[in-house]
């Protein structure tokens, strides 16, 4: 007997009339027509199911904080640092769990049930980290939260910093991190890049390294990971987040990086809402994207996810923590609207980076945890174009939010009562 049966599910692969039988909080089979009985039945309808959305690039001690200590004028990166910066004395943990947690519930009813949040090492008190980790405590049951310790205001330029990440991570933190073009020179970024990844190396943990988030081409620090990484034996774990760089470097070099990136397997996080808000900001006409080169990264065989990274904070005054507009941003500035394009869009904020966080037990084969989101869309076009709503959430096979069917009623003769904004067939593939 199962525990739960999830009913007529047309699956991101294209699969249509499967069922997902769940035991002990676990896929215990998918096939068609699966026999009972069940404990509880949902009946999807041949929407769409899929595993839940992952952020793999987010800031959750500065999330919904927007307006304190005063709201970013300009909009602009450097203002946002300097505002963080004026806000992180007047901090108290109470508030920061508080802003974390209602941010977490947001998380929760998009679908969104695992975020890496990089946290801020860059004050003596460890404040940030002390109630990220009472936040990752709390949300355990319903999501996955994993830190990067992050030196905000540079490894090498802030005094002591090295030593807080250590102690930052000695206190539970997952990941290291690191911002290398905000250190004072090109050449103590270099440094900072191996250093950190030579402490990520000793510990055995993972990197995810702010890394080149500029408009500079002469910004490289990509590179310098990408040579550590392999120097290290560390393909495989470590990501470059943002490389906004890589979008106004010449063909030839990039021509030359992309399979120094390949060698080293580096992930690769854009964050397209933010990328496209902050980068450019010295151009007058043409204006660049800012955002990086990710059809060709994709191309070249590497993961690439998209991140959220900021919702209502110093730095972006907007978000919900929606990953499907995540992936809309994404296939516009990529210029991704091709199907193949979109498709990896969807892939780039559910398979994507579930990977790049090592996530154990992910996905719709049997044995992988029955977290589950069914959507009010055909297929994963639809659901970012629709930014599809969540209609059932589920965490270990249980359902933990449920949302009814967007639909809106019309007064029109001769026209149907009703609309929801899908298609009336299905799409031709």
């Amino acid at each position: 007997m199962f525990d739960l049966i999830l009913r007529r599910a047309t699956l991101p692969d294209g699969r249509t009339g499967m069922d997902i039988g769940v035991r002990e909080g676990r896929i215990a089979a998918v096939e068609k027509d699966l026999p009972g009985p069940a404990g509880e039945e949902i009946d999807a309808t041949g929407r769409l199911v899929t595993p839940p959305f992952v952020d793999s690039h987010f800031h959750m001690d500065s999330t919904l904080s927007y307006g304190l200590p005063r709201v970013n004028r300009s909009g602009t990166l450097l203002e946002g640092i300097a505002l963080w910066g004026e806000l992180k004395p007047q901090l108290v943990q109470d508030a920061i769990v508080e802003r974390a947690l209602a941010y977490c519930d947001w998380a929760v009813a998009r679908g969104l049930l695992a975020i890496r949040s990089h946290v801020d090492i860059c004050d003596p008190r460890l404040l940030a980290v002390e109630s990220l980790l009472e936040v990752k405590r709390r949300v355990a049951p319903y999501l996955d939260l994993q830190l990067v310790a992050f030196p905000q205001d540079g490894v090498l330029r802030a005094p002591g910093a090295v030593d807080l990440l250590k102690r930052a991570l000695d206190m539970g933190v997952d990941v290291v991190g690191g911002i290398p073009h905000f250190e004072r020179t090109m050449a103590d970024g270099a440094a900072s890049v191996k250093l950190l990844c030579e402490i990520a190396a000793e510990r055995g943990l993972l990197v995810d390294m702010h890394c080149d988030e500029s408009d500079d081409p002469l910004s490289r620090h990509v590179e310098t990971l990408a040579y550590e990484t392999q120097r290290l034996g560390m393909q495989g774990r470590v990501t470059g987040s943002h490389l906004t760089s890589m979008h106004s470097m010449d063909n030839y070099y990039v021509s030359k990086l992309i399979p120094l990136m390949v060698e080293a397997n580096l992930g690769v996080i854009a964050n397209p809402l933010i990328n496209i808000t902050l980068q450019g900001r010295h151009d007058s006409y043409p204006k660049r994207r800012g955002m990086t080169r990710v059809p060709e990264l994709m191309g070249a065989g590497l993961t690439v996810a998209l991140g959220h990274d900021c919702v209502m904070d110093p730095w972006y005054p907007l978000g919900s923590g929606d990953m499907l507009e995540v992936a809309h941003m994404g296939l516009h500035v990529g210029q991704m609207t091709g199907y193949d394009g979109m498709l990896a869009c969807f892939r780039a904020v559910t398979e994507a980076p579930a990977k790049l966080l090592h996530l154990d037990g992910y996905g719709l084969e049997v044995g992988c945890h029955a977290d589950l989101v069914v959507l009010q869309a055909a297929d994963p076009v639809e659901a970012i174009r629709t930014r599809a709503t969540r209609l059932f959430v589920l965490r270990r096979g249980a359902v933990v939010s449920r949302c009814a069917p967007v639909e809106a009623q019309l007064s029109l003769p001769g026209r149907p009562e009703s609309v929801s904004f899908t298609l009336p067939t299905a799409r031709a593939r």
